[in-house]
């Protein structure tokens, strides 16, 4: 059984949904970070960045979101959450989900905690915040132009694990000038992976109940 450390609406949404869609036999075990329990001895024995989420399979134990989701697709192939290794399909899979967590990830990061590279400083905190926000805005203009062309999924027509990945980064995002929904495009792939059942079992699961994105 698999077992996944998370707090409602962090980075754990996306293996979440991932554990749901594959059908995967898991349980889930709150990290309270309302406590600071993420930095908490006990807990970074098995994440010694204090982050979360983790994944506890066996004795593997696996941190950092991408990575789990990675590892969870390739272990479950039968679930076609991800094209054949070694085809351009599969290239352009990792384009994506890399670009999600290393790109727009990154910058919502920064944007929602710019004092953790500006310090008390109100007026820096500010500057990062919206330079933050703009590469951000940038980047979710990529992903609009993707799927106006190429979509209405990462894929085309095909679900994969990186359109679970922005469904949860969107979520993040819904506070921005310009939220994710704004773009059609994007709305668009919103609409049609949260309404899966797997989305939906993932954010009860965790006491979501204000709407996923």
């Amino acid at each position: 059984m698999y077992q996944l450390h998370y707090f409602p609406a962090n980075a754990n949404a996306a293996p979440h949904m991932v554990l749901e869609e594959i059908g995967a036999n898991y349980e889930i075990v709150i990290v309270d970070r309302a406590k600071n329990a993420q930095k908490s001895s006990e807990y970074m024995k098995i994440n010694p960045n204090g982050r979360i989420p983790t994944l506890v399979d066996g004795n593997l134990v696996l941190f950092e979101a991408a990575a789990i989701v990675l590892y969870l697709v390739d272990k479950h192939p039968q679930a076609g959450l991800a094209p054949a290794v070694g085809t351009a399909e599969r290239a352009k899979f990792y384009q994506w989900l890399t670009f999600l967590t290393n790109s727009l990830q990154e910058e919502l990061m920064i944007w929602q905690y710019p004092d953790r590279l500006a310090g008390d400083d109100k007026a820096a905190v500010e500057v990062v915040k919206r330079g933050a926000e703009a590469r951000a805005s940038n980047y979710l203009d990529v992903i609009e132009q993707h799927l106006k062309t190429n979509g209405p999924l990462f894929l085309g027509d095909k679900l994969s694990a990186a359109d679970f990945y922005l469904v949860m980064l969107s979520r993040w995002a819904r506070p921005m000038t310009k939220p994710p929904r704004s773009r059609p495009a994007i709305a668009k792939l919103l609409d049609k992976v949260t309404a899966l059942p797997s989305v939906r079992r993932a954010y009860e699961g965790e006491g979501i109940t204000d709407g996923i994105c």
